[in-house]
């Protein structure tokens, strides 16, 4: 399990690609997907008025300390979170939740 495939830094913040579960029993951080080479994210919202995509924004920041907002996938279960921190500490920060 390598999480830092899902992660770049970009435009002098940090990407990461993750995929979403809405409607889960409860919101976090949950594992690494081998196969797509992403993040999952389980979050309590149901995707509906981008109540999912906050709340996703509110896991990362909770994970990071950092501010973050979902900025590809806005309709899609396959999103790209932007959090405004370097790389190593997005990148040491999701390694402890993993």
């Amino acid at each position: 399990m390598d999480p830092s495939v899902a992660v770049r830094s970009r435009g002098g913040r940090t990407e990461v690609d993750v995929t979403v579960s809405p409607r889960s029993s409860r919101s976090g951080i949950d594992g690494f997907d081998e196969w797509r080479k992403r993040i999952i994210v389980r979050v309590k919202a149901p995707p509906l008025d981008g109540r999912a995509n906050k709340e996703v924004a509110d896991v990362f920041r909770e994970a990071t300390g950092m501010r973050s907002e979902v900025v590809a996938g806005m309709t899609s279960h396959q999103k790209t979170v932007a959090v405004e921190g370097d790389i190593e500490a997005v990148l040491s920060a999701l390694v402890r939740l993993l």
